[in-house]
């Protein structure tokens, strides 16, 4: 194979493979967030139980994610059967709450180690496709990214066309989750990039931090994290809100909340595609722009004709999470290659610390200035991510990305 021009059978199937279980395992992410109406009803939730039901998850998954680069287990343990077992732990705490959760305090406890579980899900599968790919691998990464924003928007398809109970469509989830888990374990292979089981090293998280590629590519990520997590949160509950009242308006917020996460897909495989051939930095800078954009002005359209409301609410999905495989991609070409693993998940642990944050601000400000104001407090990051990416485009290690187109 020229690897300048083509991919191999196995690149494709890997690709393949691998995205399709980074879909179905991440629908654990959103399962409960999806299902809110029904356990508002239920458990009688109010605002506060609401938003840690989303921000457990979030939790959980950042102190998985900094106990796994502390520790450095993607890169000291087999990344595969790391992958397995944590989509399978994350399986069995969302089968326990689909079973016997009986309110939101026995749900956010479960709802944290399902976190803590997809911890070892997302940075270890962008570890696992990087070794399989050097050219192309911000398209490889970018589908991976785009399989995985499916997958969180899978539960609100399975409950606007799925069973009544919510109970019953958790469990579907969980069935996902250990379908993703029998394809990494029998049919995903290491690449013929993989570089042999690292060594213990807690120097490495000082290392990382002080490499100026990566730093300024995790600052990037920064900002676009900033908007990310609280949209993908929050909009399908704004939509719910504009919708009310009209006629299908619940089915119809139910599939545009789909559709609006679901538009991730394309935006990350275009984008994949034009960062491999245009430059990281530029196609990074430009989705911010546009979602930044989509973050000033969505709230103006909040009670207004729906079809232009869900247009724009889409184009924001498709832009928002279109940046993402490219940040990760940098810093696989920036950082120690033996360390991948430790430095994805240091990024990934930073990422949805601060998501925590702008979760949390997002219904306060609903409070305050109502929705038609409230997401202008994303825009700042995404403004800031660009900055950052455009600075890096202009250092020295800029070159070692995309095979130097930036």
């Amino acid at each position: 194979m020229n690897e300048n021009t083509s991919y191999t059978s196995s690149q494709w199937q890997t690709l393949i493979l691998l995205s399709v279980a980074e879909l179905l395992g991440m629908t654990l992410w959103f399962s409960t967030a999806a299902m809110l109406p029904a356990l508002e009803l239920e458990w009688s939730l109010n605002q506060s139980s609401a938003t840690w039901l989303t921000l457990a998850v979030q939790l959980g998954f950042v102190l998985g994610t900094l106990l796994s680069a502390i520790f450095n287990l993607p890169d000291i343990l087999n990344t595969r059967r790391f992958l397995v077992i944590s989509v399978l732990l994350g399986a069995l705490f969302n089968l326990v709450l689909a079973l016997f959760a009986s309110n939101a305090q026995i749900a956010i406890a479960l709802r944290f180690l399902t976190g803590m579980c997809l911890a070892g899900v997302y940075p270890p599968a962008m570890k696992i496709m990087a070794t399989w790919f050097r050219y192309g691998r911000g398209l490889a990464i970018g589908v991976l990214i785009g399989a995985l924003t499916l997958g969180k928007a899978f539960p609100y398809l399975i409950n606007a066309i799925g069973f009544n109970n919510w109970r019953h469509n958790s469990l579907l989830v969980s069935l996902c989750a250990v379908v993703a888990a029998i394809i990494v374990f029998f049919f995903v292979k290491d690449g013929p990039y993989t570089l042999p089981t690292a060594k213990f090293d807690l120097k490495q998280i000082k290392k990382i931090i002080a490499n100026r590629g990566v730093r300024l590519a995790n600052l990037g990520y920064l900002g676009h994290m900033w908007e990310l997590y609280a949209m993908w949160t929050w909009l399908p509950v704004m939509l719910r809100a504009s919708f009310k009242g009209q006629e299908s308006g619940a089915i119809l917020a139910e599939v545009g909340s789909f559709l609006v996460i679901g538009a991730g897909v394309l935006g990350c495989i275009f984008a994949g595609l034009l960062a491999d051939r245009l430059g990281r930095t530029l196609i990074t800078s430009l989705a911010m722009i546009i979602s930044g954009t989509c973050a000033l002005t969505i709230g103006l359209l909040y009670q207004a004709n729906p079809l232009i409301l869900l247009i724009l609410a889409i184009i924001w999905g498709a832009s928002v999470v279109a940046d993402s495989a490219q940040f990760s991609t940098c810093v696989t070409e920036l950082g120690e290659a033996q360390y991948i693993g430790t430095a994805l998940t240091l990024q990934t642990c930073l990422g949805f610390l601060l998501t925590m944050v702008s979760i949390k601000l997002i219904p306060f400000l609903v409070d305050l200035v109502g929705w038609n104001y409230a997401f202008i407090s994303l825009a700042p990051g995404p403004i800031l991510g660009t900055l950052a990416m455009l600075y890096l485009r202009s250092t020295p290690e800029a070159v070692k990305i995309a095979q130097g187109k930036k």
